[in-house]
């Protein structure tokens, strides 16, 4: 409480000096512009000032008028409303003359400089965006307020030794205060795959079975099911889904790839399709664009993170950095949409939920793996994204105070990140190219990275199919269908996917081939890939169904954990070979499972993508998950949590001993 009590003190101010700097906006802007003139200085001051109350004024108005008509208007509120506002403060000052062309350019002008000056009035911090959503309406009253809520944030892809190194270095002064202060840090190990859609499905759903990658060749469909994308990510939850996920009791999703079952979502993958044409959904998002510290905001630190990224990218070419790989145009864009607009976003959704008294929410913010997976898992670019996520959860903190009922925060990972070269600069090859050489066919490869256009997807998905401009987002979400290449691949040949350091090589047919199937087809190919360099250990089932790792001089029983030879897990956690017997056994697993090269002395791998942070397999820190919670939360949790459908358990005892899930069998 005594930092709520010292932001609100400086409140004032901040808004003389954001004030101070509309007007000097204005002032710049009328330079600028021959349509926009006023006779004195002073007038610009009094303009910014009456522009401020007339948005208090106008801005609902025009909030509920744009969601009631539709996305069309509620983008044109995103454009055009703060010019509306300015334009309106500028009739009602005398010697103010201006056209609404040249208020429209003033207002992004002014905008601009407001968020610059906001960011220096609250030293680089998310307090700006903090102060406008504490603001807003009066939380609601609920029956049931002695009941805590929960707030579960997702920090995406931070390795449990990643932030543990920032804890005691100092660089995430929000986290080291909560633990200071009774919350208990722990490691949970991720299943494998160690991918986000296995461990949200885990988490949220309580199941890790029926997802064997990122991607994979579906057998009963007959096509590659790419779990970002709106249409699979619906077809694996409701294969999963019970009616008892964890957000079941009044529960919310926000930018995750499935629901949990939650009556509410927003920019969640599986439900982008059911969630078109609410009003509810239109006024919320009118909020956020229409707000001061909205979508300006957000727009104008999506180019600064544009600038940031292309200088960085250019610094490790220079440097001569190794691991590398190209960093494009696109990356930067779509990390500008990950670090700025969708941050903001989900901040200001976890605000609403909160105010409405939400029983449980899940968020994911997606920052640190964006950039880790291009940039590498400890290069500063990385820690500075998982700064600015230490600095959301101190926003997260003070929004909570203003929440309908008391919320309690649960922090964590759904997965580690493993660096490395990629395995097709590191051997001159890609996978697909090693078992079409082993097998003397043609394959089908799939290897491109789409984990960061799904999560633009998810915001372009929430207009698209509408009227007007959301024909625009229409356009757009299918081009970035296009761009994933494989939403309609057949398989009339073997297709080879890569998931990070995961290989996955599926047959064509209904069935699954055994080791001694393959071998009988292609005698070539499992010594082959397993004597390769770039590769630790292949895996698959024989003819009694008995899952086996196999390496270049030895192969391992992952039932009976007998070894032939040199055991290829003996550089693995003791625990690995569960974790792959596992995977091996899911009725959806490949033909075969191909794993990278591990070098235990760096802690590399060989990701068969091109990343240079990876996960999806074994080896390094990507089965490495962060988990913490508050101090009397702690008790309920096992010694060690191996699977995210173990974490899922561990979630839901905390929500049943708090008072939820009463009414779900």
């Amino acid at each position: 409480m005594t930092r709520s009590r010292r932001l609100h003190s400086a409140d004032a101010g901040r808004l003389l000096l954001t004030w101070a700097g509309s007007a000097f906006a204005l002032a710049f802007s009328a330079w600028l512009l021959p349509d926009l003139d006023a006779r004195t200085p002073w007038d610009w001051v009094l303009v910014s000032a009456v522009s401020g109350a007339v948005g208090l004024l106008l801005r609902p108005v025009l909030t509920e008028v744009s969601a009631r008509l539709g996305w069309f208007a509620v983008l044109l509120l995103a454009l055009v409303g703060q010019a509306v506002i300015l334009a309106g403060a500028m009739l009602l000052v005398p010697g103010v003359e201006s056209t609404f062309a040249a208020a429209f350019i003033a207002s992004w002008i002014s905008a601009g400089v407001a968020t610059a000056v906001g960011w220096l009035a609250t030293a680089g911090t998310d307090d700006a965006l903090v102060m406008t959503l504490m603001r807003g309406k009066r939380p609601e009253a609920v029956e049931d307020r002695s009941v805590p809520g929960f707030l579960f944030v997702q920090l995406d892809g931070v390795p449990f030794p990643v932030l543990r190194w920032a804890i005691q270095s100092g660089a995430v002064p929000t986290v080291r205060r909560w633990l200071s202060e009774g919350y208990v840090l722990h490691e949970w190990t991720p299943q494998m795959p160690c991918t986000t859609p296995a461990s949200q499905l885990g988490i949220l759903h309580g199941t890790v079975a029926g997802v064997p990658a990122f991607r994979w060749y579906d057998r009963e469909l007959g096509r590659v099911l790419v779990a970002n994308r709106p249409a699979d990510a619906r077809i694996i939850e409701a294969r999963a889904r019970t009616g008892r996920g964890l957000l079941a009791d009044d529960g919310v999703s926000i930018s995750n790839l499935f629901t949990g079952d939650a009556d509410r979502s927003f920019l969640t993958m599986s439900s982008v399709e059911r969630s078109r044409g609410s009003t509810e959904r239109r006024r919320m998002f009118a909020r956020f664009m229409a707000s001061p510290n909205g979508l300006a905001r957000s727009m104008t630190r999506t180019l600064v993170e544009v600038t940031r990224e292309r200088w960085q990218a250019r610094h490790q070419r220079i440097r001569g950095l190794e691991p590398r790989v190209a960093r494009g145009w696109t990356f930067a864009l779509l990390r500008a949409v990950t670090n700025g607009v969708l941050r903001d976003l989900n901040t200001a959704l976890v605000s609403q939920e909160m105010r409405r008294g939400a029983r449980s929410i899940y968020v994911d913010y997606v920052d640190y793996d964006e950039v880790a997976h291009h940039a590498g898992v400890s290069r500063p670019e990385s820690l500075a994204a998982l700064d600015a996520l230490d600095r959301v959860l101190a926003s997260l903190e003070q929004l909570a105070t203003r929440g309908a009922r008391e919320y309690k925060i649960v922090v964590l990972s759904d997965h580690g990140q493993s660096q490395g070269e990629p395995f097709a600069e590191r051997y001159g090859s890609s996978l697909a190219d090693v078992c079409e050489s082993l097998m003397a066919q043609q394959v089908t490869s799939v290897d491109v990275p789409v984990e960061g256009l799904g999560r633009a997807q998810a915001v372009t998905g929430e207009v698209s199919k509408s009227r007007g401009v959301g024909r625009l987002a229409a356009r757009a979400d299918a081009d970035l269908e296009r761009r994933r290449g494989e939403q309609d691949l057949d398989a009339p040949s073997p297709v080879v996917l890569g998931s990070g350091n995961l290989g996955l090589l599926f047959l064509p047919g209904p069935g699954r081939l055994t080791l001694q199937g393959l071998d009988e087809a292609w005698p070539r190919l499992v010594p082959g890939l397993a004597e390769h360099p770039g590769v630790m250990f292949v895996a698959g089932t024989d003819d009694d169904g008995t899952p086996w790792a196999v390496g270049g001089n030895g192969r391992r029983n992952l039932a009976t954990d007998e070894v032939l030879g040199d055991d290829p897990l003996a550089s693995l956690d003791p625990g690995a070979a569960r974790l792959l017997a596992r995977a091996v056994l899911l009725p959806e697993a490949p033909d075969l499972y191909v794993n990278s090269m591990f070098d235990p002395e760096t802690n590399e791998v060989a990701p068969f993508e091109e990343l240079v942070g990876a996960h999806g397999g074994l080896g390094g820190w990507q089965d490495r998950a962060v988990l913490m919670v508050p101090g009397e939360l702690a008790p309920l949790l096992p010694a060690r949590i191996v699977g995210a459908d173990a974490l899922h358990d561990a979630l839901v005892s905390m929500l049943i001993q708090a008072g939820h899930r009463k009414d779900i069998a």
